[in-house]
């Protein structure tokens, strides 16, 4: 959905990638086989996390196997994948669904309506299967959609929107650790909302869009407020990350919450900063 939360390759170990990457073409591979080529299509790097990190936490047997694949024709695909990747790709394709219905009914975009409707049935599926969540998400996009209109300029409040249905996607299953996970994807939830509102600023200001952070915008010190949010965020999130004993896979997922999350908080600014200056020439 946002795909802010991915690693950072160049501080991962060759074999470290390997096994991330493993993950990542077995919730691929999951999308196709609940949900065909157009689950596929919504591939989130996002959702990778929480496998890795639901797995790490349960330690549930992996199935592995080799596969071809539409993007890797030439050369099988390792993979790896249990009920947790079909979780994770279930909740993947809850958000997509919510999403493209809501840019369809806003925007007025016929691709996004035709794309949610197509996945539709699939929806209708997850929802029996996952209520709670799905109930969240609806909830979510609902309320999003009441803050937009009613130009709502509190970032917390805005931003705990998306921290609510994270949480809610994070917790597969009611036990000793749940309220941690919750916590932990709340405040990922709300980093992922700022960065991608701080990412979509000056677009929006041009079209005359929402953005929280619009009220803000002309505040000298306006991208270092927009980091210190951000720290914030992450460093709740990171607390409640290390209360998880978790071992399998550990430097991997220490990787994206220390290091890969902050590269694609630097690529957005690098962004900004290329705009400006070209604004400035």
């Amino acid at each position: 959905m946002f795909g802010y939360v991915t690693v950072n390759q160049d501080e991962l170990k060759i074999k470290e990638y390997k096994r991330y990457r493993s993950f990542y073409c077995g919730l691929c591979r999951s999308l196709k086989t609940r949900c065909g080529i157009r689950g596929q299509a919504i591939l989130p790097y996002d959702m990778v996390f929480l496998d890795i990190l639901l797995n790490g936490l349960y330690e549930l047997p992996l199935a592995e196997e080799d596969r071809m694949c539409i993007a890797h024709p030439t050369k099988k695909q390792h993979m790896v994948r249990n009920e947790i990747t079909d979780y994770a790709a279930d909740m993947g394709m809850l958000l997509a669904y919510y999403k493209l219905l809501d840019d369809g009914e806003d925007e007025g975009s016929k691709l996004a309506s035709s794309r949610a409707m197509l996945l539709k049935k699939h929806a209708g599926a997850i929802g029996v299967r996952w209520p709670e969540q799905a109930e969240a998400v609806r909830q979510y996009i609902r309320k999003l959609k009441d803050a937009e209109k009613q130009n709502v300029a509190d970032l917390d409040a805005v931003a705990g929107l998306t921290g609510d249905a994270l949480g809610a996607i994070f917790v597969m299953k009611e036990d000793l650790w749940s309220d941690v996970l919750r916590r932990m994807g709340f405040f990922l939830g709300k980093y992922v909302y700022l960065l991608d509102a701080y990412e979509d600023l000056e677009k929006d200001l041009k079209r005359g869009a929402y953005n929280p952070f619009r009220p803000y915008a002309e505040r000298k010190d306006f991208d270092a407020f927009v980091e210190n949010a951000l720290t914030m965020m992450m460093a709740e999130c990171a607390k409640e990350f290390e209360k998880l004993p978790i071992v399998q896979d550990i430097d991997i997922l220490r990787n994206i919450i220390y290091s890969g999350v902050w590269q694609k908080y630097q690529e957005v600014r690098r962004k900004r900063d290329g705009a400006e200056e070209e604004g400035e020439a």
